[in-house]
């Protein structure tokens, strides 16, 4: 396939190749729209240098309860079981994880309009933003699998056609996050470098990298340069707690082998600046449930008043 002019992230390749500073900002925004926000200058600060924030608590306990009765609700739900986008173990028919969640749940929808999220995605980005992916993960006691060492710009921008850095992920967890569960790691300040990966991407790729992800997945000797250069962070803590990720921030987890399980939601949001176009792999787009191309109006915040009302 023949480099696309346009194409300032290449990947995918033949054979591998250097990683290079990113091309984009981390923080989108500057001037009085920086600081117009619930996000302080020291936070925005450790987002710049680390590609990451964790805040404790951010749903109080009743919300936590809520969206764990939804998930109970959607594993003997026939419709949600069969749907493209639930996406089950390896092996097993237990749920790994739930796509386009938004799409289903109310409760969902309203949590990815909250005021002071919407506030939030507006400092990191700059401007108005679009849901590019949602979910919710689930990774079951004694039997959830991992999930390997990648971006998941290096695959949105392969396999979905975003064009640059200007995407963030919310997620938000519904179980205490324990060194035993299989918490998230993240690599602080990875998310400075792009690490090119090598494969050719097959057509419908996500049908095995959503259960198992190999492709996109950076080299060892790309990996352990990075690592040994900024170490491993899992954050740990209470249901309820928002781990808020810069889009190119190298990110993964263990299997988890305690009887816990371990489930968060996940929300991807991009500025309405960065629409999709066609994969850089060369490839058909993926289904909207993975990189939305429908829906991409800028969302609005709801009233506390419906944020708040139950079902």
């Amino acid at each position: 396939m023949d480099a696309r002019s346009d194409d300032l992230y290449p990947t995918r390749l033949e054979r591998p190749s250097q990683s290079f500073e990113r091309l984009d900002p981390v923080v989108h925004s500057s001037g009085q729209d920086r600081t117009n926000g619930p996000l302080s200058e020291t936070d925005l600060a450790r987002y710049e240098r680390d590609g990451f924030l964790v805040f404790d608590r951010f749903l109080d306990s009743a919300s936590v309860r809520s969206f764990l009765d939804d998930l109970r609700a959607y594993e003997s739900n026939d419709s949600v079981l069969n749907s493209e986008g639930t996406i089950t173990e390896p092996g097993k028919q237990e749920i790994r994880s739930i796509f386009g969640i938004h799409e289903v749940s109310d409760r969902f929808d309203r949590l990815t309009r909250d005021p002071e999220i919407l506030a939030m995605v507006r400092q990191l980005l700059g401007g108005d933003a679009y849901i590019h992916q949602s979910r919710i993960n689930y990774k079951p006691g004694l039997h959830g699998k991992g999930f390997n060492w990648h971006s998941d710009f290096e695959t949105w921008h392969a396999e979905d056609g975003m064009p640059r850095m200007r995407a963030v992920s919310f997620s938000i967890t519904l179980t205490d996050n324990t060194p035993f569960n299989g918490p998230l790691m993240l690599v602080p300040g990875s998310h400075k470098q792009f690490v090119p990966c090598v494969g050719r991407t097959p057509e419908d790729n996500y049908q095995s990298s959503l259960k198992k992800q190999e492709l996109g997945v950076p080299g060892d000797k790309a990996l352990n340069d990075l690592i040994e250069r900024h170490g491993i962070t899992a954050p740990t803590g209470p249901a309820g707690s928002l781990i808020i990720f810069e889009c190119n921030t190298l990110h993964g987890s263990n299997a988890n082998m305690s009887p816990w399980p371990r489930s968060n939601l996940f929300f991807v949001y991009n500025s309405v600046e960065n629409q999709l176009q066609q994969p850089f792999c060369g490839n058909k787009p993926r289904p909207d449930f993975l990189g939305n191309r429908t829906q991409t109006e800028a969302l609005q915040p709801v009233s506390r008043r419906e944020l708040s009302r139950t079902g």
